[in-house]
């Protein structure tokens, strides 16, 4: 299915916005330039970040025949990896915000004939769709939006109940030496990928999920893995 995002409001009404409107609406736009530049040239990350990526999405537990949301999917780089475990009968949904990832990520999806993936360009924060899913997935997305938190908050509203969330991301180093490097840290971040320094992805999830835990950390903390649930109990009902 190739449309835009189905019941997505706009970021910013000229009229009534207020300054917190604007900066949201800003970096939106500049996320959409700058990942629109690296849309063709995706290959490096997609590979050097495919173990972890797969290792996060193992810890979703899917089954064949589930529905699957992948937030912020760039190029579709999770695409093969999810449908290998819902099977035919399951259905992926992916949203992005640029046109150039969606477009490749279209692409990917025609070249192997995925009929059971979905690709919507749309803002994560009011996504909205009429059936809810039985996991999510957000890979080296959420550190980058306008707002994680309310990211986070639409993403829960759609998943069912008892339903996880994988996220990997980075940020600057926690603790330990690699904290001087920081200022370096977060330039880069800030250069490659319009990296937000206002988000912090790690107490949004603790803040919106019930559950939530850091699984998983590399290359001194600067990359983690965290699994996050929705309450149950959870409704069998599809």
């Amino acid at each position: 299915m190739e449309s835009d995002s189905p019941n997505a409001q706009s970021p910013l009404d000229a009229d009534t916005a207020t300054s917190s409107d604007r900066h949201y609406a800003a970096h939106l736009e500049r996320s959409r330039r700058v990942w629109d530049r690296w849309s063709d040239w995706y290959g490096m990350s997609e590979r050097d970040f495919e173990p972890i990526r797969e290792a996060a999405i193992d810890r979703l537990d899917l089954e064949a025949g589930d529905r699957v949301l992948d937030v912020g999917c760039g190029p579709g780089v999770n695409f093969a990896y999810i449908r290998e475990q819902i099977g035919a009968d399951g259905l992926l949904v992916a949203v992005d915000y640029s046109p150039g990832m969606v477009e490749n990520a279209r692409a990917r999806v025609d070249e192997h004939g995925w009929e059971n993936v979905e690709v919507h360009r749309g803002d994560a924060t009011t996504v909205d769709f009429d059936e809810r899913f039985d996991a999510a997935t957000a890979t080296l997305s959420l550190g980058v939006m306008p707002d994680a938190r309310r990211t986070l908050e639409n993403v829960h509203r759609l998943l069912r109940p008892d339903s996880p969330l994988a996220v990997v991301d980075v940020r600057p180093a926690p603790s330990g030496p690699v904290r001087l490097l920081n200022p370096l840290i977060w330039r880069f971040f800030r250069w490659y990928a319009n990296w937000n320094p206002d988000n912090d992805v790690v107490e949004s999830l603790r803040a919106v999920f019930e559950e939530c835990e850091l699984v998983e950390t590399s290359l001194a903390g600067t990359s983690y893995t965290a699994i996050c649930r929705t309450a149950g109990p959870r409704d069998d009902d599809r």
